[in-house]
């Protein structure tokens, strides 16, 4: 058995099976990711579109795949296209024209999440979360987007447990706005808290994390 066969093995038998793994295959060859997925991993996780497009050759794409890095809107078209669902909803600009484009794919509402800066870092991508509820609500009535949850990066700490105010803050707006936003006919309304990656998932998970987002942990540091 290969590491990064036992490594998913390992990881899928420790967290909760009320908690997605997202392998994120950002820098990783086609052969690491096909040999995640054939390991038991059932959803990825790409930070680019041109990249993403590129591994996802020849994988099977009953794998869904999320977008957990920064969306610029000149890539919104190949985005929709690509990505079942975009975790990195920022502005209401950039919903406006995912929504356009997903309109004009035909391919029918597309699930997005709101990324939460946490930390309030200056330069980095998020709203602050005491913008999240108008971001929310300008979401919300937009006809081919669900809004499914929130998602965070929060600030690094090399103390994992430095991380957890981020992810309770996250929990608080995300509990908040679930029970805020009015539901349109069919949805299940806000489920997805995603949040925690290699060195800081288990206090995510504590926090109320139902989805973490896995590198190194799988696949070993990158070259």
């Amino acid at each position: 058995m290969s590491q990064i066969t036992e490594n998913v093995h390992r990881l899928l038998n420790e967290i909760p099976k009320t908690v997605s793994l997202i392998a994120v295959i950002k820098t990783r060859g086609p052969d690491e990711v096909r040999e995640a997925v054939d390991a038991g991993v059932r959803l990825l996780g790409g930070n680019y579109v041109q990249e993403t497009a590129a591994l996802l050759k020849g994988l099977d794409r009953t794998v869904p795949c999320h977008l957990i890095g920064h969306l610029q809107t000149n890539k919104v078209r190949k985005a929709v296209g690509l990505f079942d669902v975009i975790e990195t909803v920022d502005s209401e600009n950039l919903a406006r024209e995912i929504d356009r484009r997903t309109g004009e794919s035909g391919r029918g509402p597309l699930r997005v999440l709101i990324e939460i800066n946490s930390g309030r870092e200056t330069g980095k991508t998020g709203v602050f979360p005491e913008a999240a509820d108008a971001l929310a609500a300008a979401v919300s009535a937009l006809p081919n987007l669900r809004l499914a949850g929130l998602m965070t990066m929060g600030s690094f700490e090399s103390d994992p447990e430095d991380s957890r105010r981020y992810f309770r803050e996250t929990r608080r707006v995300f509990e908040r706005l679930s029970k805020a936003l009015p539901r349109k006919d069919g949805e299940t309304g806000m489920t997805v808290l995603s949040m925690g990656m290699s060195h800081s998932y288990k206090v995510a998970i504590d926090e109320g994390a139902t989805e973490i987002r896995i590198g190194t942990l799988l696949f070993g540091p990158r070259a």
